[in-house]
C-alpha cells in the first residue's frame, strides 16, 4: 500500500507545482480530446511553456486551435493568447486518423469536472481493458496497450464532430423514418421484378447460388483461396450488371480495386474480352473517398476488391486489422441500405480457409459465398454459406479459361472418367450419385483386390471406417473370402465421400474387382447398408433418380423401401431394379449374360 500512496503524493505535489506558475503563460493547460474508435478519451497534461517557444513538444499536432477570449491574470491585466498556425474554429481542431483535439489555455480547474476512469487500448485493434496488459488479447500485439482516461466532460459534441466527419457521404433522408405494418412494406413491389436477373449461362450458374438473382441493397462477401478466381468471378458479375439486357439497359457499375491500378484490372478485363461502357474502375483505399465518387454516378452496383484493403479514417489500427474490417463493412452495410445498391466484398481466408477478419464479419453481411478449386483441376466450385434472400444448398459449377469462368451444365463429366465399352478395364468400377447442397453429382468409385498383397486396406476419399465396415458385411452377409485379400479404394477426382448414398456402389466395386466381372457400361448404384446386409433408403432419393435419368442411364439399383416413392417420376428408357440386401443385388448385377 505504500506504492499507490506515494504516487498519490507525487501527483499533489506536481500539481500544485503547477498551478503556481507565472500568470504570463498562454499555455498553462493542455486538455486533448481524442476520439478513437467510437470512444472518446480525455488526458490532461499542465506543462510550462517559455514565451519563446511556439511548440508543442510531444503533444504538437497540426491544426491545433488556441482559445480567442483573452485570459485574464490575477492582477487584472488581459494577457495576449499566443496564435496558432491555424485558425481557432472548433471544426478545424480534427487532427489526422480521426482524432480531434481540444485545446484550452485556461490554467484552473474546472467546476462539474466529470469523473473520469483510465482505460487502456491496443492501438493496433482498438481493444480496450480495464487494466494493462503486455499482449492485446485480440489481436495477441505486444506492447500495445496505451493508457486513457475515459471522461464524460464535452462526450455529446465529440461525438457530434465525429458523426459530421465520418458519415458526411452517406445520404441524409428529409423524412425521419418511422416504423412500418408489414402489410404496407410489400405493397406496390412487383416480387417477380424485384431481383436484378443476372443473363447468359454464366449469370444463370451465379443467380442460383444467390436464390434466384441479386437483391437490391445486399452486402454479398465472397471469400476463396489466392489465385482460385474471386476476382474474375466479379469482374464478370459486373459486367453483367453493368450491361443490363435482362434490366431495361445499361447502367454504372463501379470496380473499386485496393490491390490492382486500373490499367491490370483493364487488361484482365480485355483478356476476358469485357468492354462494357458503363463499368467505372477506380483504385482506392479510403473508404470515405470511395463513397464520395459513388455519389457522382447513378450505380447499380458496387464492387470492393478488397475488404482487407481499405480504411475508415477515424478507426484504429491499420487496414486490415479487426477494426478497420469491422467498422468498414458496418459503413458499406449503411450504404447498401440506405442507397439500395447492391454491394460485394472480396474477403481474403486464412490458412485454415476461413476469411480473414473477425467473425463477426459474417453476421454482417447477407450473403457469404465460398469460391472453391483445386490447384491441378481447373473446374470451380461456388458455394452459399449464408444466404438471408435464398437457400444455402445451392452450389455453382465452373471452369476457368483463358476467357474467364464459363458455366458447366453438366458437373457430373468433372467426377466420372472416359467410358468404355464392357471390357476387363472396367472390373472394379461403379458409379453412384452424391448430393452437394441442392445439386446431384455423378461420382465414379474404384476398387482393386488383390490377393496376398501386405498391405490390407487403403483408402482414398472414403470414410475408413465406412470402407471396413462395409467389407465386413460382405465377408459376413454375402460371403465373400476378403479376409487373405488387399483392397483399395479410391474417388475419381479427389472427391470425399462422406455420405452414406455411395454404399451400395462401394460394395459392387469392390464385388467386381474381386470377382473379377466389369460392371456394365450405365449403370449406377445409390443405396446405404447395413450391418445386417440390408439396403436402406437415402435421402432426396427423386433428385438422384431424375440427375440418372437425366444423363441417359440404362439402370439404377435402389433400395427396396424407396421403390414406391418413385412411382411418379418420369423415368424415360432407364430402369429402375429395387433390391433388399446385398446378396439379391449380387444376383442380379453379377450374373451371367
Amino acid at each position: 500500500m505504500q506504492v499507490p500512496n506515494m504516487q498519490a503524493l507525487r501527483a499533489l505535489r506536481f500539481q500544485k507545482h503547477l498551478l503556481n506558475l507565472p500568470p504570463t503563460n498562454p499555455l498553462s493547460s493542455l486538455r486533448f480530446t481524442v476520439i478513437c474508435s467510437s470512444r472518446q478519451f480525455h488526458f490532461t497534461r499542465r506543462k510550462h511553456f517559455p514565451e519563446e517557444s511556439t511548440a508543442l513538444t510531444e503533444y504538437a499536432v497540426q491544426g491545433w486551435a488556441a482559445p480567442s477570449a483573452a485570459r485574464e491574470n490575477p492582477s487584472g491585466e488581459n494577457v495576449p493568447q499566443r496564435e496558432s498556425k491555424s485558425s481557432a474554429n472548433y471544426s478545424n481542431v480534427l487532427g489526422s486518423k480521426g482524432r480531434v483535439y481540444e485545446v484550452t489555455g485556461n490554467g484552473n480547474k474546472k467546476k462539474g469536472k466529470g469523473k473520469s476512469k483510465t482505460v487502456w487500448v491496443c492501438s493496433d485493434c482498438g481493444y480496450d481493458d480495464g487494466q494493462w496488459w503486455g499482449i492485446c488479447k485480440q489481436c495477441n500485439g505486444v506492447n500495445t496497450m496505451k493508457r486513457f482516461s475515459e471522461g464524460v466532460e464535452h462526450l455529446t459534441s465529440g461525438f457530434e464532430v465525429l458523426e459530421n466527419v465520418t458519415r458526411s457521404w452517406l445520404p441524409h433522408q428529409s423524412v425521419r423514418a418511422m416504423p412500418t405494418k408489414l402489410t404496407d412494406v410489400n405493397k406496390g413491389i412487383n416480387q417477380s421484378n424485384w431481383r436484378i436477373p443476372l443473363s447468359g449461362l454464366f449469370g444463370a450458374e451465379v443467380g442460383r447460388v444467390l436464390g434466384g438473382g441479386l437483391v437490391p441493397g445486399c452486402l454479398v462477401l465472397i471469400g476463396g483461396d489466392p489465385g482460385v478466381g474471386k476476382s474474375t468471378l466479379l469482374l464478370q458479375i459486373a459486367a453483367i450488371v453493368a450491361e443490363g439486357c435482362d434490366m431495361g439497359g445499361p447502367a454504372p457499375v463501379l470496380y473499386v480495386s485496393g490491390e490492382e491500378s486500373i490499367e491490370q484490372i483493364g487488361n484482365r478485363a480485355d483478356r476476358m474480352r469485357i468492354g462494357t461502357d458503363e463499368l467505372f474502375l477506380y483504385a482506392s483505399t479510403d473508404v470515405e473517398d470511395i463513397l464520395e465518387k459513388t455519389q457522382t454516378l447513378s450505380l447499380r452496383a458496387l464492387v470492393i476488391d478488397s475488404i482487407q484493403t481499405v480504411y475508415l479514417r477515424g478507426v484504429t489500427g491499420s487496414a486490415g486489422g479487426l477494426s478497420q474490417v469491422k467498422e468498414c463493412t458496418e459503413v458499406l452495410l449503411r450504404f447498401a441500405k440506405k442507397t439500395n445498391i447492391p454491394v460485394f466484398l472480396i474477403g481474403h481466408v486464412t490458412k485454415s480457409g476461413e476469411i480473414a477478419g473477425p467473425r463477426v464479419l459474417e453476421h454482417i453481411v447477407d450473403v457469404v459465398l465460398y469460391m472453391e478449386g483445386e490447384k491441378c483441376s481447373s473446374h470451380r466450385l461456388l458455394r452459399s454459406v449464408k444466404n438471408r434472400f435464398g437457400s444455402t444448398d445451392e452450389l455453382g459449377v465452373f471452369e476457368m479459361s483463358q476467357s474467364g469462368l464459363q458455366a458447366v451444365s453438366n458437373p457430373s463429366e468433372m467426377f466420372l472418367s472416359e467410358q468404355q465399352s464392357d471390357s476387363e478395364f472396367l472390373a472394379g468400377l461403379a458409379v453412384t450419385v452424391i448430393m452437394d447442397g441442392s445439386r446431384a453429382f455423378l461420382i465414379e468409385i474404384q476398387a482393386l483386390c488383390v490377393a496376398g498383397s501386405s498391405v490390407s486396406r487403403q483408402v482414398n476419399g472414403v470414410q475408413a471406417g465406412r470402407a471396413e465396415m462395409i467389407i465386413s458385411v460382405l465377408i459376413k452377409q454375402a460371403g465373400l473370402k476378403l479376409q487373405e485379400n488387399g483392397v483399395f479404394l479410391n474417388v475419381v477426382s479427389g472427391v470425399s465421400l462422406s455420405e452414406t448414398a455411395g454404399d451400395l456402389a462401394v460394395a459392387a466395386a469392390i464385388c467386381s474387382s474381386f470377382l473379377e466381372f466389369p460392371l456394365p457400361v450405365g449403370i449406377a448404384f445409390i443405396g446405404e447398408i447395413g450391418l445386417g446386409g440390408e439396403i436402406r433408403t437415402v435421402p432426396r432419393m427423386d433428385k438422384r433418380i431424375n440427375t440418372v435419368v437425366k444423363l441417359g442411364y440404362k439402370k439404377c439399383i435402389i433400395p427396396k423401401s424407396a421403390e414406391t416413392s418413385l412411382s411418379a417420376l418420369d423415368l424415360g428408357d432407364t430402369e429402375i431394379v429395387a433390391c433388399r440386401n446385398l446378396k439379391e443385388m449380387i444376383n442380379i448385377v453379377f450374373r451371367k449374360r
